[in-house]
């Protein structure tokens, strides 16, 4: 079962299509938007992770949507439902994350994404826990995180493994939300 179309008010949350490929790159090789990821992303690295992503959504209830506006631009950034992809005290579990341009900050759209991709988690797949990660100093992820109203707990703090060894971004927070505490 392929990803759904997930509406909000102001939002569709779709299946990726060729054009999003370079809208998709250029945040990725953004520095502002990759403030928190170790490195920005070339066109060699942006096309592989979509073509992954692309394939795994053909697969998957859930996944990679691309974050669309209704009655604006067909690429608004990205919103994720998937699994974490490594082992940790909290795995195996599915996160919820959100990657948008710069131009669309500010706006909400990462929150009312995501809140539709936790109803989507809990009310259609049935999931009891969702979590969200990020590095300790992203602030404006952790404030979306607690919006949604989702629970941080310092004894979760963990070290990222897929971030480098020593990396001032390794160390990361994790949120948590149950179906039962919405």
């Amino acid at each position: 079962m392929p990803l759904p179309v997930i509406e909000t008010p102001r939002l569709r949350l779709r299946n990726w299509r060729d054009d999003d490929l370079v809208p998709w790159f250029e945040m990725g090789a953004d520095p502002r938007v990759m403030e928190f990821f170790p490195e920005v992303y070339d066109r060699e690295r942006s096309d592989a992770i979509a073509a992954n992503v692309r394939q795994r959504n053909e697969a998957n209830p859930y996944g990679w949507w691309v974050i669309e506006e209704k009655d604006g631009e067909a690429f608004a950034g990205v919103i994720q439902l998937a699994d974490v992809p490594f082992e940790a005290h909290f795995t195996p579990v599915r996160e919820v994350g959100w990657r948008l341009p710069e131009r669309f900050w500010g706006r909400g759209y990462a929150t009312e994404a995501a809140r539709a991709i936790l109803d989507y988690a809990f009310e259609r797949l049935g999931m009891d826990e969702v979590v969200a990660l990020t590095t300790v100093k992203n602030v404006r992820s952790r404030r979306v995180m607690e919006r949604l109203g989702m629970t941080y707990d310092p004894n979760d703090d963990f070290d990222n493994p897929r971030v480098p060894e020593g990396h001032p971004f390794q160390r990361h927070v994790l949120y948590r939300i149950r179906r039962a505490a919405r």
